[in-house]
């Protein structure tokens, strides 16, 4: 039996696990949706717990990394508990671009650190006309903002408000050829290429942040260019080597935007809890669940 991890507030959103669980029933895996907080699972009666929509975590990562590390220990959780550590703050963007990644450029600033001068800094640094307020920890582009350099008293209050909640902000130049190209992410399953889509621009200048788990998005299917495939591949072959795994993930899909100069680069690296998009593309759900067979000998 196998665990589909989700949260309450998510299991009606989550567009993923219709079809998964179908592509599950065809292949006669037993399943089950779990939710991760709670108190009464015994998650030693699962073969593999997959992670998929526990999208609340965000406001409770020390309880849901606990919860990871009792899994890990007693299951086979999905993806692997140190890539789920590592993950959840997108603090790895900063490690990625150390080992020669190309990112959208990112800058943090810590809840301990000087808001304005953070700012300043960054602002000095960066000479692009719009930049992003989000926090390190988040999903969904939620409490993620748009800004321009006439907006900085709103910025600095958002960034102050982010900080008093104990919570690391992220700071990012906002790349305008995603208001006409939008993001394109890449799903790899078991390190092998399934399918790509489109994601319209989701932060409009004046928006405040969602009060949903998530902003909505608009969602089509995209064949991605020859060097966001190249980007991508790079990614997904380097991924076991960063987290001393010796085999692919499971599942990884990587976002991508294009620069000033049109190059892609990555924005976010989703390993944890990421939407699949299996309703996108035919068999998507089909080549997930067999790499899940083969991983887990099933």
């Amino acid at each position: 039996m196998l665990a589909l991890v989700s949260v309450a507030a998510a299991h009606a959103l989550d567009e993923d696990l219709a079809p998964l669980s179908a592509a599950l029933d065809a292949a006669g895996v037993a399943h089950r949706i779990v939710y991760w907080d709670d108190a009464f699972v015994d998650w030693s009666h699962y073969r593999a717990a997959i992670i998929r929509s526990p999208w609340d975590y965000i406001d409770k990562l020390p309880e849901f990394l606990d919860w990871a590390r009792r899994v890990s220990a007693v299951s086979t959780l999905v993806n692997p508990l140190e890539v789920i550590e590592s993950n959840t703050d997108k603090h790895y963007l900063q490690r990625l671009a150390a080992q020669g990644v190309r990112t959208v450029p990112s800058r943090f600033i810590e809840p301990e650190q000087h808001a304005e001068d953070g700012l300043r800094a960054f602002l000095e640094e960066f000479a692009h006309a719009e930049f992003v307020v989000k926090p390190a920890v988040g999903a969904g582009s939620k409490d993620a903002q748009r800004y321009g350099r006439e907006d900085v008293d709103a910025a600095l209050m958002h960034i102050k408000r982010l900080q008093l909640k104990n919570r690391s902000v992220l700071l990012q130049p906002y790349l305008a050829r995603v208001d006409e190209a939008g993001e394109t992410a890449l799903l790899f399953f078991d390190g092998a290429y399934s399918h790509a889509i489109r994601k319209g621009p989701l932060l409009r200048r004046g928006e405040g942040p969602t009060n949903h788990l998530f902003a909505p998005e608009q969602i089509t299917p995209r064949v991605p260019s020859e060097d966001e495939h190249a980007l991508a591949r790079d990614i997904v072959d380097a991924l076991p080597g960063l987290f001393g795994l010796d085999a692919p993930l499971l599942y990884a899909r990587i976002d991508l935007l294009r620069d000033e100069d049109g190059r892609p680069c990555l924005l976010e690296l989703e390993l944890t809890e990421p939407s699949l998009f299996l309703y996108t593309a035919d068999g998507a759900g089909e080549r997930f669940v067999a790499a899940l067979k083969r991983r887990l000998s099933l």
